[in-house]
């Protein structure tokens, strides 16, 4: 989705033994929908390669009305979108038209440049419905910044999980629970679906890095505090992190390598350069990033 930079959100750290710091995801302005964010933040810009972390919804539509994010560009990139409700259609300069349920992945690696649009299926608006979901963005390495733009998708049941008494864990990138996702990335990564019946506890057994865990319904207890939905726990390095819902829970763990470079942000573009910027908002102005056949809308270059 297109992103509009906010001023962070003044929420004070919070640290315990496994705790480094707490972010609480802000509402950034999106049309009349409801999008908190919780990177980048004044606390952290980035987790392991991730720059970027929209927790969007739960919006409700009535009927005629839906998403419409209009064809927009990113460089530098890969978007990773995962739905807990609704149907967002995907469509892109590639050609790529793909449906995005509930438990399912899609991946878009924009590389050099593509240009892609997320719209509710027309069927979708003809009733009343309801859109949540996560995406996030992951900076490229280096190397992998001006690779060639791609895109993959994963359906639910193409993604391993776990089911153990009050606890579900679905992998959705990188290994982790002694499980692999099939989704390959750029750099070491990963993203974890976790889902606790009330009362249920599980021991975040992930060997990476840097780790951050998003609380998407629900209240979590770690280290003798609670935490609620639409925070991120920066967890400490190394520390062990046992959590236990006090009813329902729904969050993710996500994190990895840290990146070797600092990264700029600049409305959808990420790059290690600020030369990389300068020439894609040239190239999206002179229509060189791409168009999506059939769709001759766009999303102008902000001023």
């Amino acid at each position: 989705m297109s992103m509009e930079p906010k001023a962070a959100s003044n929420q004070p750290s919070i640290s315990s033994p496994a705790v480094q710091t707490v972010i609480q995801a802000r509402q950034r302005p999106m049309d009349d929908l409801v999008v908190r964010q919780a990177l980048p933040a004044a606390e952290r810009c980035t987790i392991g390669p991730f720059v970027f972390f929209d927790h969007v919804g739960p919006n409700h539509f009535s009927p005629g009305t839906g998403l419409s994010v209009r064809p927009h560009p990113h460089i530098g990139l890969a978007t990773l979108t995962y739905l807990y409700e609704g149907v967002i259609r995907h469509r892109d300069s590639l050609g790529f038209r793909q449906d995005i349920k509930p438990g399912a992945v899609n991946w878009m690696t924009a590389g050099r440049g593509i240009v892609h649009s997320e719209r509710s299926p027309e069927e979708r608006t003809e009733t009343s419905h309801t859109l949540m979901g996560l995406q996030v963005w992951v900076a490229l390495p280096q190397e992998a910044e001006q690779m060639a733009p791609s895109f993959v998708h994963f359906s639910a049941p193409s993604l391993p999980d776990i089911q153990q008494p009050g606890v579900t864990i679905k992998v959705i990138a990188g290994r982790c629970f002694g499980l692999t996702s099939p989704l390959v990335t750029q750099s070491p990564l990963f993203f974890v679906d976790i889902r606790l019946d009330a009362g249920a506890s599980t021991t975040l057994e992930i060997d990476y890095p840097e780790r951050a865990i998003y609380i998407v319904q629900g209240e979590l207890s770690l280290s003798g505090n609670t935490y609620h939905e639409g925070q991120m726990l920066i967890l400490q390095p190394d520390a062990e992190a046992k959590v236990t819902s006090h009813s329902e829970a729904v969050f993710v763990v996500v994190g990895g390598e840290p990146l070797a470079e600092p990264r700029y942000l600049w409305w959808n573009f990420v790059a290690s350069d600020k030369k990389l910027i300068e020439q894609a908002k040239r190239d999206w102005q002179a229509g060189q990033l791409g168009h999506i056949p059939g769709d001759k809308e766009s999303t102008p270059l902000p001023t």
